[in-house]
């Protein structure tokens, strides 16, 4: 082989060695830069991974930060009322002993018209003029009782007559809460008792009355209507909308309970997570026992006065399970 040819082919190796060397070095860099962020990974599940107490009860650490973050709420492990009840479904509609349709006089032709429908009206409010057929003179149409127009029929220059009411008007600062009651629980049903009626707005329940229970029952649905009468003062509650209701057959008090949804299951086991120092909380097992769709009676395994997660245990479960993984 000729000098320059060999020359030629040591010139070539040389550039392919160090092309070789330029792409190889970042990808040394990257490695090490993984295995960097696989040891913080590790360190931090480390840090949060579960332990067992003397009991051998799993516990983790979270602070007060995280759990606020989260929208995790305490509360203390207290006596309550535990209340035995009967829940219902409902409608609730316009008190129908306050309300009047109003219908022309005479036969004629509307000529004018002063309220409309949701407008709120005093006894003897002018609410339309009509021309009669009979005398070509012009009446006023008037509110029999105040309220509130709920129903509008008539329209401008349209011809009117006594067979079709021109307005609807209602007395609303009272509301019917018409609720369906099924053929098992009617024996449980009286007249009198009282019950709690929950509009779904976020103001709470309103105390009534059961005022009246069907003699009837429906045949499609196989329950009967039980009536409570509600006050609405300041309109709160508006007919058409449905409403949800429940009757307090009976009362006991428990010395130690706990919010319903602070209850968990894990690994078969009923439990309840308990704060306790040095940020941390216990997966403490409990034995329970009665329980109404606020609070859960705890029989064993907790005590009044210790601070538990009482909304959202949820996600203090999948942090603990995360800590599981972390630990294996």
């Amino acid at each position: 082989m000729k000098t320059s040819t060999i020359f030629a082919v040591a010139f070539v190796a040389a550039a392919i060695g160090a092309f070789g060397h330029q792409v190889l070095a970042p990808v040394k860099v990257e490695t090490t830069q993984a295995s960097g962020q696989a040891s913080e990974k590790k360190e931090k599940l480390a840090e949060e991974h579960v332990e067992q107490d003397e009991h051998g009860a799993d516990r983790i650490r979270i602070s007060d930060v995280k759990l606020a973050a989260a929208g995790v709420k305490l509360a203390e492990a207290a006596n309550a009322t535990l209340s035995d009840t009967l829940s219902f479904n409902g409608v609730l509609r316009a008190n129908q002993e306050t309300v009047v349709q109003v219908t022309p006089r005479f036969a004629g032709i509307v000529r004018s018209i002063r309220k409309r429908i949701g407008d709120t009206v005093a006894k003897d409010d002018l609410l339309a003029s009509i021309e009669s057929n009979q005398s070509l003179t012009v009446y006023d149409l008037k509110a029999p009782i105040g309220g509130t127009v709920i129903d509008r029929q008539i329209s401008l220059g349209e011809y009117v007559s006594e067979q079709k009411p021109a307005f609807v008007v209602a007395d609303l600062s009272t509301i019917w809460a018409d609720l369906s009651i099924y053929r098992q629980d009617l024996k449980r049903v009286r007249v009198g008792e009282a019950i709690l009626i929950d509009p779904d707005d976020g103001r709470g329940e309103i105390r009534g009355t059961i005022s009246y229970l069907a003699p009837i029952g429906t045949s499609e649905t196989q329950t009967a209507l039980a009536r409570v009468v509600l006050p609405n003062a300041d309109a709160r509650l508006r007919p058409g909308l449905f409403v949800t209701a429940r009757l307090v057959l009976a009362a006991r008090h428990v010395p130690v309970a706990v919010r319903a949804g602070a209850i968990q299951t894990l690994e078969n086991r009923t439990i309840v997570f308990v704060r306790e120092e040095g940020d941390k909380i216990e997966a403490r097992p409990v034995e329970i026992g009665e329980s109404d769709p606020n609070f859960v009676e705890i029989k064993a395994g907790l005590s009044a006065g210790e601070r538990y997660v009482a909304e959202r245990s949820f996600l203090v479960k999948a942090e603990m399970g995360k800590g599981e993984a972390g630990h294996d």
